[in-house]
C-alpha cells in the first residue's frame, strides 16, 4: 500500500521504554492481555474513564502520572516476554475471557451488547459475514443483485453478497472505487472522523500514519480493499445507472444504463441495492447571476486542476467543511483570498487533526498482533455513544444558544477557545461565534490553522450576505462589488435529494422522487413502501453526528440487506416491500427524537433537514438501537408477493 505504509524503526533495535512514551495505555492494555493471555495485566487500578469531558476524553484514559508509569513498566514486561517466546500470534480467547479484556474498556455490558463489541474488534471473521451461503438455502433458484456505486458502502454490499454466494453487479459512474473519496479531489481534503473508525471491521490497517488520514490515503485503503478482496472484477466501472423500473409482471428491476461513451445497455435484476450515499450531488447558492461570471469557477467536489491559482484574486463562497479544508490550502499560493460567510461553524480544538500518530503507537500497530484492533475499538467504544449526551436536547432547559447544561458547558469551552486564538483580532472574533448550539450543525476540526489562515494580510473575512453575482465578482448586499479572478464553491450538496440523478419507478408506476416530494423517507432508511426488493444504503436519516462510525452504519444497513435476501430465498415470493404502517411508526418515533435533538431544533438551517425543515439526513438514536434494528427484517413489516 502507498501512502500510509512508511516503517517508523524496526522491531530488533526498538528501545520498548521509548516506544511506550507514545503508546495509548487503555487501548494496550488488552492488547497485551490478548496477545499473553494472561489477565492480570488488567489491573481495575489501570482501568481508563469512558466518560467524555466537553472537548473529549482525558489522555491516557485519564490515568495518573503514576498510573501510567505502572502501565508502562507493565506493558514493558509483557512485551519482553512475549519476545522470548519467540513472538506466537495470540489465541483465540474464550468468550469469557475475551468479555473480561473488553471489558476492562467498556465497563460491565449486558449480554445483548456483546455481538457488537466482537463486530468492532473484529477477530472473529467468520462471525462478521452471512452466516449462511446461498448453495445451502436455494441452490436452484436464480437471484440476481445490482449494486449501484463502488464507493464506501457499495464496496461492503459487494463484499457481503460475495460472501453468502448471491449473484451481483456493481455499476460505477466513476473509472474508480472511493465514491465522494475519488471525486473530492480538492487540496486539503482529508477525514474528520479517526481513520481506525472510518474503515471496514473486515478489513482494519495497522499502517495508518494519521489520526485523520488525507484523501489520498483513504482512497488507497478503498483501492486496496477492492483488490485484496477481489471485487475490481465485478464492478463495471464509466457505467451510469440512468433509470430503475420495476416490472410487476416478473417481480424483477430493469435498469438502464449508459456508458461513457454513450452507448446503452439494460440489465436485469431480482434486487437493487442503492449504494450512492447522500453527499455526491454539489449544492450551489441560490443567488442571481452565477452564470454571468466570467472567470474560472466550480465546486469543491468537482475540483479543476486545470487552473493555476497562484498570483490570482480568489473567492471562496462558504465556510462549511470542504471550504474549510480547501482555504487553508490555497491561501498561501493565491494574491487576495476572500472568504464569504454565511454562518460560522463551531470548530472543535484538535491538536493532532493533521500531525503523524507518533512512532512508538504507529510501531506497536505494526509488530504487536491486534494491537490496532484494540486501539480501534476503544475509540469504538468511547465516541459510540460518549458525545451524543452534547446534542441531546433538555425540555427543561431555556438559556438561549444551548440545549441542555452539557450542550452550554460545551459552548462555553468552544467560545473560551476562540476567544483566545483571536484575541489579537477582535473583528474576525466578532464573527467566529455562532448563535446556535453546538451539534445543530456540523462541528469542523482544527489544529489552529483555520485560525492563522484568517489572520493572514492577504485573507479577508466576508460576512455581509450575497446579493448577486456579476461578470467581475461578488456583490454583497451592502452594495460592494468584490472583484476576483476565480469563484470556489464550497456551499455543499443536495444532501436531501437521494438518488437524485436517476428515475426509479416503482409498483403501480410511482415514480420514487414523486413520492417522496422532497420529503425522503426509508424504513430504517433501507427500504421504501411501493418499490420492492430495492435497498438503500446511507440513506434518509442514517447520517450520524456525534455518535458512532458511518461506515459501521453502513456495515449494518448492508448485514441488513443481506438477511431480506436470505428471507425471500427461504420463501416462494418473489418480492418484499415495506409496508406503509411500519414506515410510518418508524417515522413517528425518528421524528420524535430528532426533535429531542440540537440539530432537531427549529430555526437552525443545516443540510441535515430538507426545505421543510424536517431533519432528513440523522440518526437520532442511539447507535445500539440501530444495531438492534438491522440483526433480521421483521416479517410483519413487509408484505410478500
Amino acid at each position: 500500500m502507498t501512502g500510509e505504509d512508511a516503517e517508523p524503526f524496526g522491531l530488533d533495535e526498538v528501545d520498548l521504554e521509548q516506544v511506550m512514551r507514545d503508546a495509548e495505555l487503555p487501548s494496550l492494555l488488552p492488547a497485551l492481555a490478548h496477545l499473553l493471555g494472561d489477565l492480570s495485566i488488567l489491573d481495575d487500578d489501570l482501568r481508563p474513564t469512558i466518560s467524555s469531558a466537553p472537548l473529549g476524553l482525558e489522555p491516557q484514559g485519564g490515568l495518573s502520572e503514576a498510573a501510567q508509569e505502572r502501565a508502562r513498566r507493565i506493558a514493558v514486561q509483557a512485551l519482553r516476554a512475549w519476545v522470548r517466546q519467540g513472538r506466537p500470534m495470540p489465541a483465540t480467547p474464550p468468550p469469557d475471557r475475551l468479555r473480561r479484556m473488553m471489558e476492562f474498556i467498556t465497563g460491565p455490558v449486558g449480554e445483548e451488547y456483546l455481538p457488537l463489541l466482537h463486530h468492532q474488534l473484529g477477530i472473529f471473521p467468520e462471525d462478521d459475514g452471512p452466516r449462511w451461503h446461498k448453495s445451502a438455502v436455494a441452490p436452484d433458484r436464480p437471484f440476481t443483485v445490482v449494486v449501484i456505486g463502488a464507493g464506501m458502502s457499495g464496496l461492503a454490499a459487494a463484499h457481503r453478497l460475495r460472501e453468502a454466494g448471491i449473484d451481483f453487479l456493481a455499476v460505477e459512474r466513476h473509472e474508480e472505487v472511493g465514491g465522494v473519496w475519488w471525486e473530492n479531489r480538492y487540496p486539503g481534503c482529508r477525514l474528520d472522523t479517526s481513520n481506525f473508525s472510518y474503515s471496514y471491521s473486515f478489513a482494519q490497517q495497522p499502517t495508518w500514519r494519521h489520526q485523520y488520514s488525507t484523501r489520498e490515503a483513504v482512497l488507497d485503503y478503498f483501492r486496496r480493499v477492492a483488490s485484496e478482496l477481489g471485487l475490481r472484477e465485478t464492478i463495471r466501472f464509466g457505467t451510469r445507472v440512468v433509470s430503475a423500473v420495476f416490472d410487476e409482471e416478473s417481480g424483477r428491476w430493469r435498469l438502464h444504463l449508459r456508458r461513457r461513451d454513450g452507448s446503452a445497455e439494460t440489465v436485469e435484476a431480482d434486487a437493487v441495492i442503492s449504494a450512492v450515499g447522500q453527499l455526491n450531488e454539489p449544492a450551489y447558492p441560490d443567488v442571481p447571476g452565477r452564470d454571468r461570471f466570467r472567470g474560472p469557477a466550480w465546486h469543491t467536489a468537482r475540483w479543476n486542476d486545470e487552473v493555476d491559482l497562484a498570483g490570482r484574486r480568489v473567492a471562496v463562497i462558504g465556510t462549511g467543511a470542504s471550504a474549510f479544508q480547501v482555504i487553508p490550502e490555497i491561501a498561501g499560493k493565491v494574491a487576495e483570498l476572500k472568504v464569504f460567510q454565511r454562518t460560522p461553524p463551531w470548530i472543535m480544538p484538535t491538536p493532532t487533526y493533521r500531525a503523524l500518530l507518533k512512532p512508538g503507537l504507529r510501531w506497536l500497530f505494526r509488530h504487536v498482533p491486534h494491537c490496532h484492533r484494540w486501539f480501534r475499538f476503544y475509540q469504538f467504544w468511547v465516541n459510540v455513544e460518549g458525545r451524543r449526551q452534547y446534542c441531546v436536547v433538555d425540555p427543561a432547559w431555556n438559556k438561549e444558544g444551548s440545549v441542555s447544561a452539557r450542550n452550554e458547558a460545551l459552548r462555553q469551552e468552544l467560545i473560551s477557545y476562540l476567544s483566545n486564538a483571536y484575541a489579537d483580532r477582535p473583528d474576525l472574533l466578532e464573527h467566529a461565534i455562532p448563535d446556535y448550539p453546538p451539534y445543530a450543525k456540523r462541528m469542523l476540526r482544527d489544529d489552529g490553522t483555520w485560525i492563522r489562515t484568517l489572520k493572514r494580510d492577504n485573507v479577508t473575512l466576508v460576512t455581509d450576505p450575497i446579493a448577486e453575482f456579476t461578470e467581475h465578482g461578488v456583490v454583497t448586499e451592502n452594495g460592494t462589488l468584490h472583484e476576483t479572478d476565480v469563484i470556489i464553491y464550497g456551499t455543499g450538496f443536495r444532501a436531501s435529494d437521494f438518488l437524485g440523478n436517476m428515475t426509479v419507478v416503482g409498483r403501480g408506476g410511482v415514480d420514487l422522487h414523486e413520492q417522496w416530494a422532497g420529503d425522503p423517507r426509508a424504513y430504517l432508511g433501507i427500504t421504501v413502501p411501493r418499490f420492492p426488493n430495492l435497498f438503500l444504503l446511507y440513506g434518509p436519516n442514517t447520517n450520524l453526528v456525534a455518535n458512532g462510525s458511518i461506515v459501521m452504519f453502513s456495515e449494518l444497513e448492508v448485514h441488513y440487506v443481506v438477511e431480506c435476501i436470505k428471507t425471500l430465498l427461504e420463501s416462494p415470493h418473489r418480492t418484499m416491500e415495506c409496508r406503509p404502517e411500519a414506515l410510518e411508526r418508524f417515522y413517528q418515533r425518528i421524528d420524535e427524537a430528532s426533535a429531542r435533538m440540537a440539530y432537531g431544533i427549529s430555526g437552525v438551517r443545516s443540510w441535515y433537514k430538507n426545505s421543510a425543515g424536517r431533519v432528513t439526513q440523522n440518526w437520532p438514536l442511539t447507535t445500539f438501537e440501530f444495531w438492534r434494528l438491522t440483526r433480521r427484517p421483521v416479517l410483519g413489516d413487509y408484505e410478500f408477493r
